[in-house]
């Protein structure tokens, strides 16, 4: 686990509208409060990544992110399918509720969300109170941090909090499926 005040201080960072590092599954994330739209256009400027593009969103677990997902329009047996992944290494893209504010899926109609099982990305979203947006630590088409000292040299000052700890075993970043057809969106 995180030290207390190492965490606490990402947590402080991300209430005040910061945008944050820290370690996922396979490479460092960039992330900050889905519900902050000045945060998440901060994120966006950081990264210099297109509006259009969506961002995925992290959580410790189901409760955090269900309230993001249409659930009328998931079927019981694409709902059973996903949480059997979580938590784990593994993105779905579900129909997107009223809650889920539209700049977090970009030109799509659906939101990924991943249930994580890196334990410091969970403890972080659990000392946070919920998900967490999550992209890539990197510029938009640089190679993607995999650690701490990466995401400094990429990111500089640009960010205001990192959580410092080692990535997952993945080597790619996590497989992305639609959750209603199953089909693989990113392998």
């Amino acid at each position: 686990m995180p030290d207390a005040d190492a965490l606490a201080d990402v947590v402080a960072a991300l209430r005040a509208g910061g945008v944050v590092a820290y370690p996922t599954e396979a490479v460092y994330g960039l992330g900050c409060d889905p519900g902050n739209r000045r945060a998440f256009d901060r994120l966006f400027a950081i990264k210099r990544r297109p509006p259009t593009q969506g961002v995925l969103l992290i959580a410790a677990d189901f409760s955090q992110v269900e309230p993001y997902i249409d659930l009328a329009a998931v079927p019981a047996e694409s709902m059973r399918r996903a949480q059997a992944t979580w938590p784990g290494p593994h993105t779905w893209i579900f129909p997107r509720s009223a809650l889920a504010p539209a700049w977090l899926a970009g030109a799509h109609a659906g939101i990924a969300l991943r249930v994580t099982a890196h334990p410091l990305a969970a403890e972080l979203c659990r000392a946070f109170g919920g998900a967490l947006v999550s992209t890539s630590a990197n510029r938009h088409g640089e190679p993607p941090a995999r650690t701490a000292t990466d995401v400094r040299a990429a990111l500089g000052d640009e960010i205001d909090a990192v959580l410092n700890g080692s990535v997952g075993g993945l080597e790619r970043p996590t497989p992305i499926r639609d959750a209603i057809s199953g089909d693989a969106v990113r392998l």
